[in-house]
């Protein structure tokens, strides 16, 4: 691989938005071979299907690269604070299920972009808690925290790719 720069950056006008739509979550190995097209995962070859969770509110993305010189080497550290309102049964057996997987983690941010965490390695529960609240106005509901480890920092995914593969089963917390 090549170590030098193809291009600088302008400054761009004050468009972007913060904060996450929705996390789509597939099951670890079945995205089979990925296109990558200028950075961009253009295809999936295999058979994923993706589970579509609805975001508002807190949710967060935060890659950390680290580089060292000693040891020549470099990854990306992948973050994913989740929060999901509303307690329920059924999204709490869902939440058991990803704490012992290592799904294929796909996040859909306010800026039309999806981006694909753990594309090799997989994306795991580190910490999250299941939350009643103190008082009337507190949140009652879900937190996770996930973590992948990459060599390179998370792909962004052409939308279509992900939504083709969109399961159309979600629960309903209120139901």
């Amino acid at each position: 691989m090549a170590c030098l720069l193809t291009s600088g950056r302008a400054l761009g006008c004050k468009t972007s938005t913060g904060g996450l739509k929705a996390v789509y979550f597939a099951d670890y190995g079945t995205l089979g071979t990925t296109t990558i097209v200028d950075g961009e995962i253009t295809a999936i070859t295999g058979t994923p299907v993706f589970f579509k969770f609805d975001l508002k509110g807190s949710s967060t993305l935060e890659q950390t690269i680290t580089s060292s010189r000693e040891n020549g080497s470099t990854f990306t550290t992948q973050a994913l604070n989740l929060t999901l309102p509303i307690l329920d049964k059924a999204t709490q057996e869902q939440i058991k299920l990803l704490s012992v997987a290592r799904p294929h983690v796909v996040v859909e941010d306010y800026n039309a972009n999806f981006i694909l965490l753990g594309k090799d390695n997989g994306t795991e529960v580190v910490s999250g808690t299941i939350v009643s609240g103190a008082n009337m106005g507190d949140m009652s509901g879900f937190t996770l925290s996930m973590e992948a480890m990459e060599s390179d920092p998370a792909f962004f995914v052409t939308s279509t790719v992900v939504t083709a593969l969109e399961s159309a089963t979600q629960i309903d917390p209120n139901a």
